[in-house]
């Protein structure tokens, strides 16, 4: 069995073995912790749009309650959608839209008691509630524009 966390030029990254083969990293040993992550993302939309937005009156429905219900969801989903992510059990799981000037702002939280991390459930949050958005307003702005997804905070008490 190779050694575990061995720093030579083929194991440098945690998600290849030796061999080069990838596999999903070993978090046994390491001691449960509450891990939080905040993720941002922005989606640009026109100004129709974020008017038909906040009169609540995008054709679809209630655009921003569904797309924080998906980014919910979507977090309980992460290790079904990142191949090497570790499952994980959320004690916590949030998205809230600021509505700017160009578009909306979308700040998405997740946190844990667990061996590893929750960015990439933060950070799928955040992506999933934008697809969402995006998907509710295509019938009334083909302008939109995702971007930038980014982490803003990761720690571990």
């Amino acid at each position: 069995m190779e050694e575990e966390g061995s720093k030579n030029a083929k194991t440098f990254f945690s998600h290849l073995s030796a061999s080069g083969e990838a596999r999903m990293v070993r978090v046994s040993e390491k001691p449960e912790q509450k891990r939080t992550a905040v993720a941002e993302g922005f989606i640009t939309l026109s100004q129709k749009t974020l008017e038909l937005l906040k009169a609540r009156a995008i054709p679809k429905g209630d655009v921003l309650t569904l797309a924080k219900v998906a980014s919910i969801m979507a977090a309980k989903k992460t290790a079904e959608l990142i191949p090497l992510a570790h499952p994980i059990g959320l004690s916590f799981a949030d998205t809230t839209f600021e509505i700017e000037e160009k578009g909306i702002r979308v700040v998405s939280t997740a946190e844990s008691v667990a061996k590893t991390g929750v960015e990439m459930e933060a950070l799928v949050m955040v992506a999933i509630a934008i697809l969402t958005l995006y998907d509710m307003c295509k019938a009334v702005d083909q302008s939109m524009v995702i971007g930038p997804i980014k982490l803003l905070e990761k720690k571990k008490a």
